[in-house]
């Protein structure tokens, strides 16, 4: 999700000091965004519960709805931040992730409650897209393909975390799951010190004329929107775990949120560890392509497995495989599409990408909600493994033709 500066590889690997402070804040801004539908998925079926959504098909729309604001802003905010400046974009998104995120502990009504979520998920996109601009501005060229591993390793990492503590904590009371995102106020903090001197400078009306026309001009390219296809069915897929798994095992061997937090965290460990050494290796033995194509089909035959599952002595290393599915598909794409892009509007091309993502999320259960209600849940899973076998079928395809 990531670009990166005119360094060479070995140059990335020994920023100084300074540089590294940035890296470090700016990766802890990514990892924020991971947590905007994790914290609330291990304490679902309590929520569910609670609200009294049991006979709701849209139930899972409390996990995903900050998708589609997210899909919508983050986009148009990665613009905003390429004319305006990242961080002033960056710093009151945090803000507003904070304030949006706490407050949905004190709004226990369903419809009140996903209004603020589309809120949050706004703000989400600012800081998803200010980030994504400011780290373009620290890697280039070689760097760029370890650069993205360690950003996505980074951000799986977070998320083997991020539900497992949501779990924990929402194990007393669903609601206080949600004091969690309080995290974005002194991250808002260290982001106006350590990046104050990061902040864009104006562009020209020429400049912005002139990129509108690169940026509309790539957003039609057929490569281009096929990525962004990836990313967005890759989202749906792995929503479809996020959102029903924590369902299924309540369901099948009586789960609760600390038990859900785990499995949910273990899945990203083998993205984690795949992401940050194994996706550019991958990529370079096999062709890129391929690579995407082998996680997609990796996904696929580990959500098959689901409904057959019942044993956490299954369940936990299924999860984790399906997590190194997701860390090869991601980083790579994203490297794809960042050697499309231009420097001047790459941080808008991998905001779009992000926004795409992020409606993949959004509409994981307005397609898969009345599957379960309808025929149950191991035909969502089933559903699920199919698309992403699709899809790497389709990968595979576009690299003959690449070739």
């Amino acid at each position: 999700m990531w670009p990166a500066s005119k360094a060479s590889l070995t140059e990335a690997e020994t920023l100084p000091p300074k540089q590294t402070s940035k890296f470090l804040v700016l990766l802890a801004a990514g990892c924020l965004t991971t947590m905007t539908g994790g914290i609330v998925a291990p304490v679902l079926p309590e929520m569910i519960q609670e609200l009294h959504l049991i006979n709701s098909p849209w139930s899972g729309m409390l996990v995903s709805t900050h998708a589609l604001t997210s899909a919508l802003c983050t986009p148009l905010l990665g613009i905003l931040a390429d004319r305006v400046g990242k961080l002033k974009v960056m710093i009151p998104a945090l803000i507003c992730y904070t304030i949006f995120g706490v407050l949905g502990a004190f709004i226990p009504q369903l419809l009140p409650l996903l209004l603020l979520r589309g809120l949050l998920g706004a703000a989400s996109g600012g800081v998803a897209a200010a980030s994504i601009g400011l780290l373009g501005n620290l890697y280039e060229g070689e760097a760029r393909s370890r650069v993205l591993g360690y950003a996505t390793s980074a951000m799986t990492t977070a998320s083997i975390m991020i539900p497992i503590v949501g779990g924990w904590v929402g194990a007393v009371h669903w609601q206080h799951a949600f004091y969690l995102y309080a995290l974005g106020l002194p991250l808002a903090f260290a982001a106006s010190i350590v990046l104050r001197d990061e902040s864009s400078q104006h562009a020209s009306i020429l400049d912005v004329a002139g990129q509108r026309g690169q940026l509309g001009e790539l957003v039609r390219n057929p490569k281009v929107l096929r990525l962004y296809l990836i990313l967005a069915l890759a989202a749906t897929v792995v929503y479809a775990v996020v959102i029903y798994t924590p369902i299924y095992l309540k369901e099948t061997i009586g789960a609760g949120p600390e038990l859900n937090g785990i499995v949910l965290g273990v899945r990203a460990i083998g993205a984690a560890i795949v992401s940050a050494i194994g996706s550019a290796w991958l990529a370079r033995m096999i062709g890129t392509r391929q690579a995407i194509a082998f996680g997609f089909v990796l996904m696929g035959a580990m959500l098959f497995t689901i409904p057959f599952l019942t044993d956490l002595r299954y369940i936990m290393p299924t999860a984790v495989l399906f997590g190194v599915g997701f860390g090869i598909i991601t980083p790579n794409t994203y490297n794809l599409l960042a050697g499309l892009a231009p420097a001047e509007v790459r941080a808008s091309v991998l905001a779009i990408g992000t926004g795409a993502n992020s409606l993949g999320q959004f509409i994981s259960p307005i397609v898969l909600g009345p599957i379960w209600k309808t025929f149950g849940l191991p035909a969502v899973f089933y559903l699920s493994a199919g698309l992403a076998v699709f899809m790497g079928i389709l990968n595979l395809l576009d690299s003959r033709q690449e070739d």
